[in-house]
Formats: C-alpha cells, structure tokens, sequence
C-alpha cells in the first residue's frame, strides 16, 4: 500500500489566476497552503463519521487547534446553522490573514459562530467543545514528550464531558528519509515536499514547504516545520498518560491498485508501507 504523508488537494478548486499565469512575485503563500494541503470537507466528513461511530451524537462545537487561516472553521459553521467553531493560532499574520478574508467565504450569520483566539494551545482558555481538532500533523512541534502530554492534557480539560481530540498521524518508512516530493496543483503551481533533515538519535525533523512555478519562479521555504517524528504507539500511550479513557486508529483502505480509497475504518494492525496517514480518536 503507497499513501502520501501530505494529503490530496481539494477537489473542484478554482484557479487563483489563469493557467501558467501564477508566479512567485503574485502568489500568496497562505493560499498555495490551503489548496495544497488543506481538505476541510475531507476532514470534516470524517469527524462527523467517527462523531456517529464514537458518540451516537452529532458533533455541534469544534475547537481548531493550529489553526492557520481556520479554514475548518469555516467550513464547518457552513455544514449546519447550529455548529460553533473557535480557531486558535499563535501566530497573529495567520490569523489576520483568514479573518480578512471572512466576508468573502461566509455570510454574517455564520461568521458570527467563528471565535479566533491568539494563543498557545496548551494555555488558551476557551468554553468547553465537543472535539478538537490537532491536523496537518501541528502537534509535531512538541518534541519532548512533557510537552506533547501537557498539550493533550489540556486539550482533554477543554471538551465536554463526552469530548473527543481528533488528530492526524503519519509514518512509514519513506517518513525517516530525506527527501523531496513533488505534486501539480490546479496545473497552476508545483507543491513541493521536503524532508530536510532527519535525525535518528532524537527522532527530530526539519521539513519546508517549497512551491515553483510555470515561469520557473520559486518561493523557497515558504513554511518551515522543526518537528519530532512521532510513531502511533508513542502518541497513544501519551494520550492514555494524558488521561484519555480510550484511543481509536482509523486507517484508509485501499483500492485494487493499493493506493488509499478515502475510505476510514476503525483498526488495530496496520501496514508497513513506505507512507501513510492514520487518524486517532482519542475519547475523554
């Protein structure tokens, strides 16, 4: 089974600008990101399906850890007129940079049930939700394991008594190389992939995004990632040190050419092949 740690681009997404047009002085980086990387239907049909799996309940409010450009917030108060989101992000140019583009993606009734909160997660003081959200593999970025617990545990005392932490995962063999990917976006944009460094010893990475462009233009080390490469055991067992009462892997099946089929189910043997993704369900 062949999967791509970084996750399909969207489908149906409309070119920012003409074929062969876009270059590196006219992009914008926060854009290229969400078309490269980001899939908010995606990740929000698989909440609600684990949501139904896990819970027997709808899922109503989400908190979006990591945020970004809170592009899952969006896309979720659009799902239902009674969901709720709250994005939270350290990083204020992020932040600002999705909030500006609010009153283009969604009407006034909807962005009022968008709370954005600057903060770090593991300290940001939020009303209790039904899930968290950790994707894009963000959480990456405690490297020691008193971090990663302390972040879970926090996350833990920010859900409802029922509440559920959501997060992606990846690994196999090709996590531990260095090396690069590359993938056509929109035939407009090459996203670019790159495992840096990889050490060994501590289990710590440095992975950039770059993107090229039809010209030839580039913008190198458009976002940078200092990360430690965590295996799924290790999450689990932190996540149980954390105090959550039962951790669940989804993994994606696959087609008859062994890719992955969008398809998730609940597992608890997996695959070695050289690159997957696997998302945990982790119940309070």
């Amino acid at each position: 089974m062949s999967k791509t740690k970084t996750k399909k681009a969207p489908k149906g997404k409309k070119k920012q600008l003409a074929n062969g047009h876009l270059t590196a002085k006219r992009a914008d980086r926060h854009d290229l990101y969400e078309r490269s990387v980001q899939e908010p239907e995606a990740e929000i049909d698989l909440l609600q399906q684990v949501w139904k799996e896990q819970r027997g309940r709808d899922c109503e409010s989400i908190r979006e850890d990591f945020c970004g450009t809170a592009v899952v917030c969006m896309e979720w108060v659009k799902t239902r007129r009674k969901n709720t989101a709250i994005g939270v992000d350290l990083d204020p140019e992020v932040l600002g940079w999705g909030r500006q583009r609010v009153p283009q993606r969604l009407n006034e009734e909807q962005a009022s049930r968008i709370q954005y909160i600057q903060a770090d997660v593991r300290t940001v003081q939020s009303d209790p939700v039904d899930c968290i959200l950790a994707m894009n593999f963000s959480y990456y970025l405690f490297r020691q394991r008193d971090e990663l617990r302390e972040y879970f545990a926090a996350a833990r005392n920010a859900l409802v008594e029922d509440g559920m932490l959501l997060l992606d995962a990846y690994g196999g063999s090709d996590s531990f190389t260095e090396m690069e990917e590359e993938r056509e976006i929109d035939d407009a944009f090459t996203y670019i992939w790159d495992q840096h460094k990889y050490d060994p010893i501590s289990g710590e990475a440095v992975n950039y995004i770059h993107f090229e462009f039809p010209d030839g233009s580039k913008i190198r080390k458009a976002f940078e990632y200092r990360w430690r490469l965590w295996t799924l055991p290790e999450i689990r067992e932190i996540l149980n040190e954390a105090g959550f009462s039962k951790i669940v892997v989804y993994w994606e099946g696959t087609d008859e050419d062994g890719e992955g089929d969008g398809e998730w189910s609940e597992a608890t043997e997996g695959e070695a092949c050289p690159g997957w993704v696997a998302y945990l369900a982790a119940i309070k």
